[in-house]
């Protein structure tokens, strides 16, 4: 009887393990012949979805039912381990699909993400999301599968489990309504200049994902904050600059208040061989001489009467030199004025845009118009307000 019992087991165990090899060699060519041709046809094709779907590794994900199909089938084959052979197949196929599924999921992300929609709204976070309820529906069934029971007693005890659930999931929830307001209210997208002070942030978007959002900062290091936390910090997002098509400058020059005074006849003669100022004189000077005679002003005395002024004349410079610029855009905003005068000085602020966004380019503008204002402030007998140094107190010494 003894030896009856384990001529079964044995003839159990080798049904067994030719129905294994009999699987092996079935996914060794399906992995090897179909795959490979499918490949071959999908790279003649003009579509991106099929190309996306093997890069993906969703066809591979799916050759794995066939071997575990046919173990399947023939479980019966193996009356004492039939339960076990059987629900331990069901529950591999049951991964296959599920990581299939997550392999379909990213392919169509991907394919999105490639899209010209993509910049207008990224939805990444949506189906990382959606992959999390996947995979915890698929562990269910699987679990299912194994202990025999129904999906629906497993999903009823997690009523019981919500409080864990809310505890466990907490960041989850809280980055998915982030993500929500985030697209629903277009905050920001991949391709921003984000700049967020509080979480030492200041760089290009380049990803947003359900839980995160990667800034490159300007230094090339990446900042890796959650999307939760980005909600509730305040965040300057530059994209209206850019879409604007110019960008601001604003800028003071500190004028050394001593320096201020009236226009003389020989400065003003002088001032004339400015190309940029010689019709603004000549319409003002105009204007002020025919003021001065209408009223019969007694011009001995400098406070009496209108009279131009070297600060004056400097400010119409500014706005002249700036009016005639290539890189200045005309169509914003264009200011040149007077801030209140402090211990620094008189300041002159300069608020115009270029029509220039890219950030190196703007600099060198930026840095080219006032090399050369602060060349010119000399010329208009004016001087450029500054704290004095050691070499100024040296002077006074010696």
């Amino acid at each position: 009887m003894d030896i009856y019992i384990n001529y079964i087991k044995d003839h159990v165990l080798l049904q067994f393990l030719v129905l294994l090899s009999i699987s092996f060699v079935v996914f060794i060519l399906a992995k090897n012949l179909l795959l490979k041709s499918l490949k071959q046809i999908f790279k003649r094709t003009s579509t991106q979805v099929d190309d996306q779907l093997v890069a993906q590794g969703f066809f591979t994900r799916l050759s794995y039912l066939i071997p575990l199909a046919i173990i399947h089938n023939f479980a019966h084959q193996l009356p004492p381990y039939e339960a076990w052979v059987s629900r331990g197949t069901l529950a591999g196929m049951a991964i296959a699909i599920l990581l299939a599924l997550n392999a379909l999921l990213n392919s169509i992300n991907e394919i999105y993400s490639q899209s010209k929609y993509a910049q207008k709204m990224n939805i990444k976070s949506y189906f990382q999301i959606l992959k999390l309820i996947l995979n915890i529906l698929g562990t269910i069934v699987v679990i299912a599968i194994v202990s025999g029971r129904s999906p629906i007693y497993l999903l009823s005890g997690i009523g019981a489990l919500t409080a864990v659930l809310m505890l466990v999931f907490k960041d989850t929830i809280l980055s998915f309504v982030a993500s929500i307001q985030i697209n629903s209210n277009d905050l920001f997208k991949i391709g921003d200049w984000l700049e967020v002070p509080q979480l030492g942030a200041d760089g290009d978007v380049i990803d947003i994902a359900l839980h995160t959002v990667k800034i490159q900062n300007w230094d090339k290091t990446i900042s890796i904050i959650p999307t939760y936390k980005l909600i509730d910090s305040s965040f300057k997002n530059w994209r209206g600059m850019s879409e604007s098509g110019g960008r601001r400058i604003k800028r003071s020059l500190y004028i050394d208040q001593n320096s201020i005074k009236f226009c003389s006849a020989e400065q003003l003669e002088h001032f004339k061989t400015f190309e940029l100022l010689t019709d603004h004189l000549n319409e003002k000077m105009t204007e002020v001489d025919a003021s001065n005679s209408a009223k019969n002003v007694n011009m001995k005395a400098q406070v009496n009467g209108r009279r131009l002024t070297n600060i004056g004349t400097f400010r119409a410079y500014i706005q002249a030199y700036l009016k005639s610029h290539s890189k200045i855009h005309n169509e914003l905003t264009f200011l040149i004025r007077q801030l209140p005068p402090s211990e620094r000085g008189l300041p002159i602020e300069i608020y115009v845009f270029t029509n220039i966004t890219d950030w190196v380019e703007y600099e060198g503008i930026q840095a080219d118009i006032f090399d050369h204002l602060l060349s010119v402030v000399p010329e208009f007998g004016l001087r450029i307000f500054q704290n004095p140094t050691g070499k100024d107190f040296k002077k006074i010494v010696s």
